[in-house]
């Protein structure tokens, strides 16, 4: 192994050593305490640690980093203490994650790190609008995030890379290709001879380096990272190197041909730059000796006392408490002054609004600048705000998700939208994932909204109009708002952008040109978790949201006769149940009307809590009016006998007769 040192002194160099050293220690000892059952799992970097250190020196301190979950050099190197570290890896009350996530999957704002979950590739998203967020404050950062060379298999890989290509985003996405992931070799993985050749592919640049060379890293990232601050551009690095452990301990390395243990021996980071450095006289044997052991007695101290830091009080209110960044949600209240508007116009306007009020603003979407969206609802909106501020997005619902979360992280708010809610899919990942999970886990915000328009009745067929809500309604820290009305839909979504935490708002397309109503002219804001009881009756009570207000409101003026309460909720998540018991005291017959499809629709939730909660006030079995459990069809005569509508009027009939 070649070292070169260019103009380092013998303090930089002896400096680096100690980096490099002290990762290595602490893993030695991490599987002692490992074989000696004090602790349960460990993924081990042993043979890997200079890339970690050398790329992390070479980043400036305020610039961020995502690692991998084999990156404790990047920790180390951030000078997070051990005893902290152990704490979280012990599920201690002390530790980054309050014991709710495990090893390295969590972030600090205090040191600019944002930890990878387990499904590998995310992040690389995430760095993209950490990047994005720097460009638009005229910061000259870099940003770097690791991956594996198993994660570039990844569609997210592919997603980020691709994105910040087009976009000039100043990040180094830094390969680690250590030959396995767990057991699958790379010659299982891909077919190219090497993985810095796919920079070609995005018309990026690439470079392939020696992982195990700790001085060729370090310059490397830093020679990059000085580059792309003042020429913003991405850069892909393909670090040769391999694991001389198993993915984790428990899973072995039997599957590994001895003889590449035997050529990666010889390579080893640390010991090839221990003998470089004391040929160069900045180390001797003795010096070594006395700095491996007030490093061993600091570890040992910090590990003790970290064992013997509190473990987590387990409280249910708190821990749901915690799903949700901590916000007070401000009432705005609409003036005298009001429009007649479109459905679809009051949604622009608030998106306008919204734009003016917070300069850290950014909406991404396909075809959203200068076309103005699918359905035009941010047309003209760059001629006003800029490209920096509206931009067209490639087809990547996961990287624009996840660039969203990365444009929070870096404080900046983001308006994401899917061009239809069907296509939410290909992002459900970074949703349920990254969206909700992220306060919980480390405490930070998720400051995004991913608008979806939704719904059948436009004879749109099985992928442009389903209703999906459900999807998203039972998984905890996401915010689901459903508007049927354009003054709710404006208000909402205002309501929306001005909450930190992360908020699925569905917008039903059937209602964008046919639905004209008054909207409050300028600023203000409905309250997400508060429905709207629209009519009042002793008959029966029918519970609703979206188009079904609109089903509902129809067949009720058909009917004078009847004396129904309707409730429009408006949010789905949390959802009015205050509003919901009174409409049932009152009537004690409830009909729950949905568009979604009857068998786990969100109708299914509020049908079990009435039951559970307010058995004694009804005088009829709950029950529920649904679209047909089939995919939705395109021709008009068979869409319409699968929405709920066709079964209005006889599930009423069946109620009020029980």
């Amino acid at each position: 192994m070649h070292f070169n040192r260019r103009d380092k002194d013998d303090e930089f160099l002896l400096n680096l050593y100690k980096k490099l050293l002290y990762p290595r220690m602490v893993e030695d000892k991490m599987l002692k305490l490992l074989r000696q059952g004090r602790i349960g799992k460990w993924f081990s970097g042993i043979g890997q640690e200079a890339i970690a250190v050398g790329s992390t020196l070479a980043m400036q301190s305020e610039e961020y980093i995502l690692p991998m979950h084999r990156n404790l050099g990047v920790f180390t190197s951030r000078n997070i203490p051990l005893k902290k570290l152990m704490a979280q890896w012990q599920g201690k009350l002390t530790g980054f994650t309050k014991g709710r996530d495990r090893s390295f999957h969590f972030g600090t704002q205090d040191y600019k790190i944002v930890g990878m979950i387990s499904h590998l590739g995310p992040q690389m998203a995430l760095a993209d609008g950490i990047a994005l967020a720097d460009l638009l404050a005229n910061k000259q950062h870099a940003t770097l995030v690791y991956t594996g060379e198993g994660a570039t298999s990844e569609g997210d890989f592919h997603e980020a890379v691709n994105v910040a290509a087009v976009w000039g985003l100043p990040v180094i996405f830094l390969i680690e290709n250590n030959g396995y992931g767990l057991s699958t070799p790379k010659s299982e993985q891909f077919r190219c001879k090497n993985l810095v050749d796919k920079a070609i592919g995005y018309g990026i640049e690439g470079r392939q380096i020696d992982g195990n060379n700790i001085l060729e890293v370090y310059d490397t990232i830093n020679q990059l990272a000085m580059e792309i601050r003042k020429d913003p551009r991405p850069v892909l690095v393909e670090c040769m190197t391999f694991r001389m452990r198993g993915h984790e301990e428990a899973s072995g390395t039997k599957y590994v041909p001895q003889e590449l243990f035997d050529e990666w021996e010889k390579k080893d980071p640390l010991s090839n730059y221990e003998a470089y450095l004391i040929e160069q006289g900045v180390l001797t044997s003795s010096s070594v000796v006395d700095i491996k052991i007030e490093i061993k007695k600091n570890i040992e101290l910090e590990v003790e006392e970290a064992f013997n830091e509190p473990e987590p009080i387990a409280n249910a209110f708190q821990e749901e408490q915690d799903m949700y960044f901590p916000f007070e949600q401000e009432i705005v209240q609409p003036g005298h002054s009001s429009t007649e508007k479109r459905y679809l116009d009051a949604i622009s306007d608030a998106l306008d609004l919204a734009m003016e009020k917070y300069p850290n603003l950014v909406l991404m979407g396909q075809d959203i600048a200068e076309y103005g969206g699918a359905f035009k609802i941010t047309d003209g909106f760059t001629a006003k705000y800029g490209k920096g501020r509206v931009r067209n997005t490639p087809i990547c619902e996961s990287a624009i998700v996840g660039a969203g979360l990365g444009l929070s992280i870096n404080g900046y708010k983001a308006v994401v939208e899917m061009q239809f809610a069907d296509f939410v899919s290909v992002g459900f990942n970074q949703i349920v994932n990254n969206l909700a999970k992220t306060h919980y886990r480390w405490g930070e915000k998720a400051d995004v909204v991913v608008r979806m328009p939704t719904g059948a009745g436009t004879g749109a067929g099985p992928f442009h109009s389903q209703s999906n809500e459900a999807w998203f309604t039972k998984t905890p820290g996401l915010k689901i708002v459903y508007p049927a009305f354009p003054e709710d839909a404006k208000g909402l979504l205002l309501a929306a952008i001005a909450d930190p935490n992360p908020v699925i708002y569905f917008e039903h397309k059937y209602l964008y040109r046919n639905l004209t109503t008054p909207v409050p002219d300028g600023y203000y804001t409905n309250e997400i978790g508060k429905a709207v009881t629209l009519k009042t009756g002793k008959q029966f009570s029918i519970i609703t949201y979206g188009l079904g207000v609109h089903w509902a409101l129809a067949y009720l003026n058909d009917h004078p006769e009847l004396e129904a309460t309707l409730v429009d909720l408006r949010t789905l998540q949390p959802w009015d149940q205050a509003t919901v018991k009174e409409a049932v005291k009152v009537t004690g017959r409830v009909l729950i009307l949905h568009e979604d499809t009857l068998t786990n629709g969100f109708g299914a939730e509020i049908s079990a809590w009435i039951g559970e909660h307010l058995f004694n006030h009804l005088d009829a079995p709950v029950m529920r009016c649904a679209s047909l459990d089939t995919a939705i069809p395109m021709n008009k005569v068979l869409e319409d006998d699968f929405l709920a509508k066709a079964r209005l009027a006889e599930t009423i009939d069946k109620l009020l007769k029980y």
